[in-house]
């Protein structure tokens, strides 16, 4: 089984910057990074579980506890990411991202990464377990940008986008 193309955010923004825009809004409504991370169980079952993904000019990160969530990225990096839920009267809009996740092992990207956070956060440390967990960029293979009503220059419904 061959994976699909993937892109990274900063490619996306380039290739579809209204899209990107778009979904940065959505992931970013409540001030930070706020959506839900679907991964794959051990038996195949889906998994979901919410984080803070931060989003750069270059990529979309998620920091990881040790736990199932952790796991199931190590054991297969299959994922896909859902904004928060909007407010009423646009309460079925989203935003949703799906492709691999990648561990990030390079210490100059997780100093990047930390340095953004406290800046999101304004806390003196960028995460309580933020020496212990795991940093994942993930890539992209299709994004899916739902509006309730049009909102130019989206229409009304699903917009589907794939690397």
């Amino acid at each position: 089984m061959t994976e699909a193309r993937a892109v990274t955010w900063g490619q996306l923004a380039s290739a579809a910057p209204a899209l990107a825009a778009a979904g940065r809004k959505h992931l970013y409504q409540w001030d930070i990074g706020l959506a839900f991370l679907a991964t794959v169980r051990a038996d195949g079952g889906p998994r979901v579980h919410p984080v803070c993904p931060v989003i750069s000019d270059e990529a979309v990160h998620v920091l990881v506890m040790a736990g199932p969530k952790q796991r199931d990225l190590l054991r297969d990096s299959r994922y896909s990411l859902h904004s928060e839920t909007c407010p009423p009267p646009r309460h079925d809009d989203g935003f949703a991202i799906s492709g691999r996740a990648h561990l990030v092992t390079d210490s100059g990207v997780r100093q990047r990464f930390a340095e953004q956070l406290v800046a999101e956060r304004t806390e003196q440390i960028p995460w309580p377990t933020f020496e212990q967990d795991l940093l994942f960029e993930l890539t992209i293979e299709r994004c899916l940008l739902m509006q309730t009503l049009p909102d130019e220059p989206f229409p009304a419904g699903p917009t589907v986008w794939r690397a």
